[in-house]
């Protein structure tokens, strides 16, 4: 910062501030907000019921991607490894062993004794020898880390077979893929359209305020003071776009939790709260980002 500017924040600190003059600044830009939306008429409806759909669709496929998210985790904390060992391997070392793997959250110890007898019981055998071996329940912290646990676990001497839901877990993670992907692609094309409409809306209100921003330059008005109506515009309609779409995106969050208590698998704590805030934050966001995007292009201040 140089010596100019310094002198310049100084100064500007010392100036007593006239509080009634920034409020009727605030109420001049306000009024000036509602002003350009009631010069844009009833396209204001159809900008509107736009961006309504378009954040439907959005916070539609994020509460799904949140619950796709919430069954992928559940299910992969319920899959396990199970490993059988041979005869000869000492089942509490090899337990030791495998703690020591990446990504391995917990060994349970199924000895062969109380798997024969749990067998007997339900089966009604006779008394025969113990054809079982001891078996080992390996949890994998996350789902996609179980495959390489695996193939760790495959390569010790003393285990002589080993399975899991390999199928399940694959097909948990695709669909997992697939819903990331797709909320991802529709944010962009949110991003897109959004930016546009306001784009193209804020170009009229520019067009039919021409003469009159033209005589605010000529009396010294901040470029601020011309901007920030154009750009609350934009935002108020992502806003009220964002609020619309609540009531939809609503009935898909009640089909979902009613899929979860089918599953018995718990809905996601604050997942409607997510969306909700996801959708006017995005609105907002990109609302006043194609207003300022089309100040930015049509109107040189």
């Amino acid at each position: 910062m140089n010596k100019a500017q310094k002198l310049k924040k100084q100064v500007k600190n010392h100036i007593p501030k006239d509080w009634l003059t920034e409020i009727r600044i605030v109420s001049r830009i306000t009024i000036e907000i509602f002003n350009d939306i009631k010069r844009t008429g009833w396209i204001n409806l159809a900008i509107i019921t736009t961006m309504a759909a378009i954040l439907t669709l959005f916070g539609a496929l994020l509460r799904t991607t949140i619950s796709v998210s919430s069954f992928a985790h559940e299910l992969g904390n319920v899959l396990e490894i199970s490993v059988y060992l041979k005869s000869n391997a000492d089942a509490n070392i090899v337990a030791e062993r495998i703690k020591e793997f990446d990504h391995v959250e917990h060994v349970k110890i199924i000895p062969k004794e109380k798997s024969w007898n749990d067998l007997k019981r339900e089966l009604d055998i006779s008394d025969i020898d113990n054809p079982l071996p001891d078996t080992l329940h390996v949890k994998v912290d996350k789902p996609e880390h179980t495959t390489d646990v695996f193939g760790k676990i495959k390569a010790l001497s003393v285990v002589e077979d080993m399975s899991y839901a390999q199928e399940l877990a694959k097909k948990i993670q695709v669909l997992n893929s697939v819903v990331n992907t797709t909320t991802l692609l529709v944010v962009i094309i949110v991003a897109i359209l959004t930016i546009t409409i306001i784009n193209n809306t804020i170009q009229l209100v520019i067009q039919s305020r021409k003469d009159e921003i033209e005589i605010m330059r000529l009396m010294g008005v901040s470029n601020w003071y011309i901007k920030i109506p154009l750009i609350m515009q934009g935002a108020l309609y992502g806003f009220v776009g964002a609020i619309i779409a609540v009531a939809p995106v609503d009935i898909t969050q009640n089909m979902l939790n009613n899929i979860h208590k089918f599953f018995v698998i718990p809905s996601p704590v604050g997942a409607g709260n997510i969306v909700i805030i996801s959708m006017v934050v995005l609105g907002v966001a990109f609302g006043a980002t194609g207003s300022f995007l089309s100040i930015k292009k049509h109107l040189q201040v």
